[in-house]
Formats: C-alpha cells, structure tokens, sequence
C-alpha cells in the first residue's frame, strides 16, 4: 500500500474523531490550547492503537470482530449523542460533557476508532506496513481533531444549547451511518 493511499485512510479514519471532536468543543465552555491537545491525543492515541490491535487480531479473530463493531460504535455513539440532546433540551445545568477526563473521553475515543479496528483487520490480510500505517493514523487524527475541538468551540460559545442539540445530532448520525455502512445499506 502507498503512502498517499495510507493518507487517503488515515483522513477517512479520522473524520469521525474529527466530528466528535468538534461536539466535545461545543460541550465545553472554556478552552484553551491545552485541552484541544488533550483532546487530540485521546482521538489520536485511539485511532492509532485500534488498527494495530485490529493487525494482531486479524489471523485469530478477524471474522468475528467484523460482524460486531460497527454494533458497538453505534450503541456507544447513539448513547452520548443521545445523552448531548437529553442535556440541551432540560432545563437543568450540565456538567457531565463540560471535561475531558478519562471516564468522559475513553467512551467517545472508543467509539469513534472501532473502524479503524476493522481497518487494522483488514491491513492483517493485505499485509500492509502496520507501523506506517498507524502512525499517520494517529497524528493525522490528532491533527484534526485538536483543530475539530477549538473549532467547535468557537461555534459553541456562539450558539450554546443549539450547539450542544446540533453536536448531538451529529453523534447520532455517526452512529447511524456507521451502522448502515457495515450492514450494506449506505
């Protein structure tokens, strides 16, 4: 597999990070450079180790991992998406999406890097150079996303409730287009 080919991937892989991103920005009211980066390096670390897993799994498992991960990023992502649109549309405060710590972000990073899961799977059967590979994944993916945080950020602080409605919807439709991706429907 070529480079430009590996990069092709590694900008598709990331455009879920990226999306997801973009709602954890609209989710936070403060943000500075040190959180976009936080944010960036849980998208990116993700989406890096997930096709390397996805590459040694591949000979043993690889059959069965394609048959349930798209049923898992859709349950994850319909969950938080769900839960984003719960929060906007109450009356009440929310705090629970206003951090990056480690129990908000591993679910969402989970979620949005079960394709690249799939991707590794794949890159078992070709036998593609999963250290390259995984390496532009991950810092393509950081790149967007760290970029995909501040920007939705700035949409955010504009527009507040519609934002946190629309980064919800976004997540939904994540999950939903993933979901029929895999099933052959989209």
């Amino acid at each position: 597999m070529s480079i430009v080919e590996i990069i092709v991937i590694s900008i598709g892989l990331s455009m879920d990070a990226f999306a997801a991103a973009i709602c954890k920005g609209l989710a936070l009211k403060e943000i500075n450079f040190r959180k976009c980066v936080i944010i960036g390096l849980y998208f990116g670390i993700f989406q890096a180790l997930m096709p390397l897993i996805g590459y040694f799994l591949g000979s043993f498992l690889g059959e069965i991992i394609l048959r349930v991960d798209h049923w898992i990023a859709f349950a994850i992502l319909t969950f938080i998406g769900s839960s984003m649109l719960i929060d906007a549309t109450s009356n009440k405060e929310s705090h629970n999406n206003d951090n990056i710590k480690f129990k908000t972000m591993l679910p969402l990073a989970i979620a949005t890097s079960i394709d690249a899961l799939a991707i590794g799977v794949t890159f078992a059967f070709l036998k593609v150079d999963i250290i390259i590979s995984v390496l532009f994944i991950g810092i393509i993916t950081f790149i967007l996303s760290t970029m995909g945080a501040k920007i939705g950020n700035k949409f955010g602080n504009k527009y507040e409730k519609t934002a946190q409605i629309l980064g919800g919807l976004i997540l939904l439709a994540l999950a939903l287009k993933i979901l029929l991706t895999h099933l052959g429907i989209f």
